[in-house]
């Protein structure tokens, strides 16, 4: 998986299986004897990635004040994701998955294990002008994700560091 992911972030939406087993220091035969097809590969990852980002967004967050705990769990969403050329072709890969059905389902849970963890942490964060947990977690996961791409289109600084003030940002006019 992580392979796969080196690949799209290299060569983007056209990446394919040998590129893959390149990452991977395996044969093209392994890759698609595991997987099948891109397609198959693409519904593991997100079915990986949907499984996965929970317990490491609670992991970054664990042990941490509010404030700190809500900014750590945002930043996991950028997880490798620390060259522009890197971003977009994530981004470019998100839009071909958002066209298929079952992709775009898995990027749903995602999401939804995103929100999950995001609305605890505010349900436990006691931001008196926050919105309600729900609403604030839904807030911040869309500023991570549209600062993914204005950094992507305007790279300036470490993408973590532009990520931590833009969410501390909000936190702070919630306290």
């Amino acid at each position: 998986m992580a392979a796969a992911g080196r690949a799209i972030g290299r060569y983007g939406p056209g990446f394919t299986l040998a590129q893959v087993a390149g990452e991977a220091g395996v044969a093209v035969g392994t890759v698609a004897g595991r997987f099948g097809s891109k397609q198959n590969l693409l519904v593991a990852m997100m079915n990986i990635g949907a499984a996965s980002v929970g317990p490491r967004m609670r992991a970054a967050a664990r042990g941490l004040d509010p404030g700190a705990a809500i900014t750590a769990a945002a930043l996991v969403i950028a997880d490798g994701l620390d060259e522009p050329a890197t971003v977009t072709n994530h981004l470019g890969q998100l839009g071909v998955d958002l066209a298929d059905p079952a992709l775009r389902s898995g990027f749903a849970a995602l999401r939804a294990s995103v929100h999950e963890v995001l609305t605890d942490l505010f349900a436990a964060a006691g931001l008196p002008g926050a919105p309600p947990p729900a609403r604030a977690a839904r807030v911040i996961a869309a500023l991570t994700h549209g600062a993914l791409m204005d950094w992507a289109l305007n790279p300036h600084d470490a993408l973590a560091d532009v990520l931590r003030a833009d969410v501390q940002a909000v936190l702070v006019s919630w306290r």
